[in-house]
């Protein structure tokens, strides 16, 4: 029993669409991050430099101030919304949707 599942479930694998299926994951992953990298480090730094010197990952609004107490520890962490990030993580969608 096991065996013949073991067989069938080869034989699906090593169809010509599920192999192609896969490397068009992978092959799509990596495309992925290459344009995460060109979003990241090439176009949102000129984008930034045109619009006033801006550096997006930098963009927060804060919600709630971080607390810390006289030596300088911090007690609990500030809470913040990070809306640079989306901008940059939304340009980066733009892309690979148009690509």
């Amino acid at each position: 029993m096991k065996m013949k599942f073991v067989n069938d479930f080869k034989q699906f694998a090593m169809r010509g669409n599920v192999v192609d299926m896969a490397v068009g994951i992978i092959i799509g992953g990596a495309f992925g991050k290459i344009v995460s990298s060109a979003v990241s480090d090439v176009i949102m730094p000129v984008v930034g430099l045109l619009i006033g010197g801006i550096n997006f990952t930098d963009l927060k609004l804060t919600l709630h101030a971080a607390e810390v107490n006289a030596a300088g520890e911090v007690l609990t962490p500030a809470v913040e919304l990070n809306y640079g990030n989306f901008i940059q993580a939304s340009v980066d969608f733009l892309i690979i949707a148009f690509a």
